[in-house]
C-alpha cells in the first residue's frame, strides 16, 4: 500500500529565502565596502596633515632602480614628480617636444643597459610620444613612459587633456597600468621596471593621475566641497568624496621595498646549443650575423667582442652590434652580404630577423644550414613558414648563446680562404667608393668624399648618431664606429627624427664621447629645435647636415617611376645659421671652402670640447648608388 507524500507547508520556505536574502544584502555590503576601501582604511593611516605627495614615492623608485635622468616637457600634471626627481638628484632634462624626450630615453636605454626614462603630460603630451614608443617596441629598448592624466574621480568626465591613454599604448608597450591610489605608486613602478627589461625588452607605460601625484590638502580642496553640503543626497555626495579621497591616501606614505625585481631572462637549453656546437663544428663556410639583441645585457660588450674573435666565423654587424670588433677588423664583412648569405653553407642568425632587412628570409640558400637565437619567439620564426626554414631555432639570450657556442667550440677552425674571398669582395666594393669619391661635381661637394674625410676625423671616444636617408644610407656604406655600443640608428622602424633625442641621451650618458650626429637635411628639420635644448643644458653634440636640399632617397624612386618630383624639394636652407639664432655655433662647407673639410670639422671638434653645440651645414650633390653617378 502506497502511503502518499507529506505536503510540505509553503511557509517553511520563508526562512530559507530570508537568510539567502540576508546573506546576499551582507556579502553586497561587504563587497562595496572592500571596493570603497573602508576595510583598509580600519588597519591603515590616513595622514591628512602631511605635505608629502605621489611624486616623491616615483622618485625614490626610480632612484633605487639607478636612474640618473629622466627626460621631460613640462606639464602640470607631473610638475610634483618632476620637483621630486630633482630634490633626489635625479637630473630633469626639459625637451623642447615630448617625442625627443622618449627617444632620449632610448638612447639612455641601449647604451647604458637600464631603463631609460621620459616623462610627459597628459593627453596630447602623451600622443606626441607615441612615434618613439614604436620605436622602441621594434628596437626592443627598455624605456619608462611616465604619463600624467585627469583626476581618477574625472576621468571619463570630460576633464581637461582626458582620453583612454591606456587603449593608446597597449598595443605599444609590454606593460600598461593607470595607479589609482598613492599607495600603489611603488609596487606598480617596480612591476613596470622588471616588465621593460625581463623577456624580449620594450617600452612600458605608467598613468599617474594627478590626485596621486599631489599632497592630499591640495586634492582636497578640488575634491571635497568647501561647505558641507545640505540634504540626503548632498550629505550622501559628501560622504562619499571624503571616502574616495581617504582611501585614495591610505597608507601613502608606509615604508615599502623600492629596488628592483628580479628580472626573467631567457636561457637557450643546453641541448640546444650542443645540436648549434655540432651544425657549426661541420660547416665549411660559416657565417654570422649579429643583430642589436646580441648587445642586451647581461652579457658585456668586452666579453661578446672576445667571444666572437675566439669563434673566428666571419661576420656581418647590424644596429647596435655595429662597432662591436671596431674598426677594420678582418673577421667583419662590411659589404655585399647578400651574395656572402647565399655562399654560405652554415648562417647563424644571432638577434637578426628575417623582415626586410634580409628580403624575408629570400636572401638565403635552399641548401644553408640556418640557426637562429632570439629572445622573442615569434620574430625568431618571422616568414619561416613561406621562404626559409631554420635548422635550429633557439629561444633565448642572444649574448649568453654565444658564449656557450664558443665554449663547445674550442679549438675549432675554419679555412682561411672562406674570410680571404668575402674581405676581396669587401676591397672591390671600397675601390668603388674610392672611384665614386673621385668624381666631379657641377655645384657643391661630392657627398662620398666628404664621409670619406669624416671617416679618417672620427674620433676613437666617438658615439656615432644617425638620422636620414641618402646621406646616412652613403655613411653606413663609409663611416665604421669605432667600438662597441659606439652607434645608433632608429632600428627597424626606420623612423626620421631621432637625431636630436638620441645624441641627447647620448651625450649624457657617456659625457667623455664625443657625439658626431650625421643627418640628412630632411631628417635634421625634426631635430633643429632641440639645440635650444643642447644650449640651455649645456650639451656639446656636433651635427653634420648633408644639404642636398631634398628628400632625395624618395624622389629617386619617385621621379623616374611617377614622373614628377612633387613634395620631394627642400632648399639649399642656412641650417648653421638657424643654430647660431638658437645660441649654438654654426659651420658651413660648400664649394667655396672644399679643400678645407678636415679643418673645418676640427674647428666643430673644438667649439664642442669648449661645450658648445655645433651644426655644420654640408652642401653637398645628389649620389645614385645604383650606376654610380652623382647629380647636382
Amino acid at each position: 500500500m502506497e502511503i502518499p507524500e507529506a505536503a510540505t507547508p509553503v511557509g517553511s520556505f520563508f526562512p530559507f529565502f530570508l537568510l539567502l536574502a540576508c546573506g546576499t544584502l551582507v556579502a553586497a555590503l561587504l563587497g562595496a565596502a572592500h571596493r570603497l576601501g573602508l576595510f583598509y582604511q580600519l588597519l591603515h593611516k590616513v595622514d591628512k596633515a602631511s605635505v608629502r605627495h605621489g611624486g616623491e614615492n616615483v622618485a625614490a623608485v626610480l632612484r633605487a632602480h639607478g636612474v640618473r635622468f629622466i627626460f621631460t616637457l613640462v606639464g602640470g600634471h607631473i610638475s610634483s614628480l618632476l620637483v621630486a626627481c630633482e630634490k633626489l638628484g635625479i637630473r630633469v632634462v626639459d625637451t623642447r617636444h615630448e617625442v625627443t624626450a622618449v627617444f632620449a630615453a632610448d638612447a639612455m636605454a641601449r647604451l647604458s643597459g637600464t631603463v631609460g626614462v621620459a616623462a610627459v603630460t597628459a593627453g596630447p603630451g602623451l600622443t606626441n610620444t607615441v612615434t618613439a614608443v614604436k620605436n622602441a617596441q621594434m628596437a626592443h629598448s627598455p624605456v619608462l613612459l611616465l604619463g600624467g592624466a585627469a583626476s581618477t574621480l574625472l576621468q571619463n568626465r570630460g576633464a581637461l587633456q582626458a582620453v583612454d591613454q591606456l587603449s593608446l599604448f597597449r598595443p605599444l608597450c609590454k606593460f600598461c597600468a593607470s595607479v589609482r591610489r598613492v599607495r600603489d605608486i611603488v609596487p606598480t613602478l617596480r612591476a613596470a621596471m622588471a616588465a621593460a627589461q625581463s623577456g624580449t625588452p620594450g617600452p612600458v607605460f605608467v598613468e599617474l593621475p594627478i590626485d596621486v601625484l599631489y599632497p592630499y590638502f591640495m586634492v582636497q580642496k578640488e575634491m571635497v566641497p568647501a561647505k558641507p553640503p545640505k540634504g540626503l543626497v548632498g550629505r550622501a555626495v559628501s560622504w562619499y568624496l571624503e571616502n574616495y579621497l581617504a582611501n585614495l591616501f591610505a597608507g601613502a606614505w608606509e615604508p615599502q621595498p623600492e629596488g628592483p625585481l628580479p628580472l626573467d631572462i631567457p636561457q637557450a637549453a643546453p641541448q640546444q646549443v650542443q645540436r648549434c656546437v655540432e651544425i657549426l663544428s661541420r660547416a665549411k663556410r660559416p657565417l654570422m650575423v649579429l643583430g642589436s639583441q646580441a648587445l642586451l645585457t647581461p652579457t658585456p660588450a668586452d666579453k661578446l667582442q672576445a667571444a666572437v674573435e675566439t669563434l673566428g666565423v666571419p661576420c656581418f654587424l647590424g644596429g647596435m652590434a655595429r662597432g662591436l670588433l671596431g674598426r677594420n677588423h678582418p673577421l667583419h664583412i662590411r659589404q655585399n652580404r647578400s651574395a656572402a648569405l647565399k655562399k654560405a653553407d652554415v648562417i647563424v642568425l644571432a638577434g637578426t630577423v628575417c623582415d626586410f632587412r634580409l628580403s624575408y628570409g629570400r636572401v638565403f640558400s635552399r641548401s644553408s644550414k640556418i640557426i637562429i637565437v632570439n629572445r622573442n619567439r615569434e620574430e625568431m620564426l618571422l616568414n619561416s613558414d613561406i621562404f626559409w626554414k631554420p635548422q635550429e631555432a633557439v629561444q633565448g639570450d642572444v649574448g649568453s648563446f654565444v658564449l656557450k657556442l664558443v665554449e663547445g667550440l674550442q679549438g675549432q677552425t675554419w679555412a682561411p680562404d672562406w674570410v680571404e674571398e668575402l674581405r676581396e669582395a669587401d676591397r672591390q666594393k671600397e675601390q668603388t667608393f674610392r672611384e665614386k669619391a673621385a668624381v666631379p661635381v657641377a655645384q657643391h661637394l661630392n657627398p662620398v668624399r666628404v664621409l670619406q674625410l669624416v671617416e679618417e676625423t672620427l674620433p676613437d671616444n666617438s658615439i656615432l648618431v644617425v638620422d636620414g636617408g641618402d646621406f646616412v644610407g652613403t655613411a653606413a656604406h663609409l663611416v665604421q664606429p669605432r667600438g662597441p655600443l659606439c652607434w645608433l640608428d632608429p632600428g627597424a622602424f626606420g623612423t626620421l627624427g631621432v637625431g636630436a633625442g638620441f645624441a641627447l641621451g647620448a651625450k649624457l650618458c657617456r659625457p667623455d664621447a664625443e657625439v658626431w650626429c650625421l643627418f640628412g637635411d630632411g631628417a635634421f628639420g625634426y631635430s633643429l629645435i632641440e639645440f635650444d635644448t643642447f644650449v640651455r643644458h649645456k650639451i656639446p653634440v656636433m651635427a653634420l647636415v648633408g644639404n642636398d636640399a631634398g628628400w632625395t632617397q624618395i624622389s629617386r624612386e619617385q621621379v623616374p617611376c611617377l614622373g614628377s618630383n612633387v613634395a620631394c624639394g627642400l632648399a639649399y636652407t642656412d641650417y648653421h645659421k638657424a643654430a647660431v639664432g638658437l645660441g649654438a655655433r654654426g659651420l658651413l662647407l660648400s664649394r667655396e671652402n672644399e679643400d678645407q673639410v678636415v679643418e673645418v670639422l676640427h674647428n666643430a671638434q673644438q667649439q664642442c670640447r669648449d661645450g658648445h653645440p655645433v651644426v655644420v651645414n654640408i652642401l653637398i650633390g645628389r649620389t645614385d648608388f645604383r650606376d654610380g653617378s652623382i647629380a647636382v
